[in-house]
């Protein structure tokens, strides 16, 4: 069976070549990848082993780390046709920095072994899906444009639910955003996957694995995030 992502009707590429350049682009997406969540880690931790916990969620800056994440994310989505390979590693780097200094909470509201167990249940979690998302020759397309729209209603959802303050409404949002986040992340390794096979030169494969690695990134983060509150023991317990 052809593989639909190799890119056909180029001269001078051949299948032997097409593997090679992907398969290091994909080392260079998980390579980046993993550093940002080593680097969300350490941040985090030394967050909440210090006294910049006091200083970052006892005043009103707590709210400037909880937002920041997202104003890098809104920056790099509209700046991704402009900015170049540096300028994208470089606003990456920052991101990942602080939404270690957000996730330093977890530190504080859940035990170390809990974290250490949510964290690897993720990683196979995240790891079966990637393997999926990667190897099968299904067009995922549809499946990503349902979970998109899930992902939509879960956020509504979620902001309707910091008025509500209902516990059974925050585990179902639980559960169906590990759902979501499953799926986005099959969907997401099949799109860059593809996105390799659409791009042409150095800068541009370098920009697309760096944001293919924010994609991935954000899944894994969301996964890990979500699992914690099902799965995660507080400290109070």
């Amino acid at each position: 069976m052809t593989d639909p992502f190799f890119r056909s009707g180029v001269s001078g590429v051949d299948r032997m070549t097409f593997d090679v350049g992907l398969r290091s682009y994909m080392q260079s997406v998980f390579a980046y990848m993993g550093g940002g969540l080593a680097l969300t880690g350490v941040v985090a931790w030394i967050v909440a082993h210090t006294a910049l916990a006091a200083l970052l969620f006892g005043s009103p800056l707590r709210w400037l780390v909880v937002i920041a994440p997202v104003g890098f994310v809104m920056v790099i989505n509209l700046r991704i046709q402009t900015i170049t390979a540096s300028g994208l590693k470089t606003m990456f780097w920052l991101f990942c920095a602080t939404m270690g200094l957000s996730m330093g909470s977890l530190f504080l509201t859940y035990t170390d072994a809990s974290i250490a167990r949510v964290f690897f249940i993720t990683a196979a979690d995240f790891g079966a899906m990637a393997l999926w998302g990667y190897t099968t020759k299904r067009d995922l397309t549809g499946m990503g444009a349902f979970m998109l729209m899930g992902m939509i209603g879960l956020i509504i959802a979620s902001v309707v639910n910091l008025f509500m303050m209902s516990s059974m409404l925050q585990w179902m949002l639980s559960v169906a955003g590990v759902a979501i986040f499953t799926g986005l992340t099959a969907w997401n390794m099949q799109r860059i996957k593809q996105s390799y096979a659409e791009s042409y030169g150095v800068e541009a494969n370098e920009k697309m694995a760096v944001f293919g690695a924010l994609s991935l990134y954000m899944d894994f983060i969301n996964l890990f995030y979500l699992l914690m509150n099902l799965m995660g023991t507080t400290r109070r317990n």
